[in-house]
């Protein structure tokens, strides 16, 4: 079994810049009520990165599976004639 590497580089920098901005965030406020704003904007982005890469990986077996139907039907109409 293949593991899955992230596909896209981009996602991986937006987790970090987001993380890095959510420390400076906790050093320069503290810990606080603002803490949990920070820590629910974190989250919704790192969310959203890991739906976008999951959408990925769905459209890629999707397209796949598209390909061995579009295979079957072509080998099927070459055998009937």
């Amino acid at each position: 079994m293949k593991t899955n590497k992230s596909s896209d580089p981009w996602s991986t920098v937006v987790i970090v810049v987001t993380f890095l901005l959510f420390l400076f965030a906790v050093f320069l406020k503290g810990i606080k009520h603002d803490l949990l704003l920070e820590t629910a904007v974190f989250l919704v982005s790192l969310k959203l990165i890991l739906l976008a890469k999951s959408n990925a990986q769905t459209e890629k077996r999707l397209e796949q599976r598209l390909i061995q139907i579009q295979e079957t039907l072509a080998n099927s109409g070459a055998a009937g004639r």
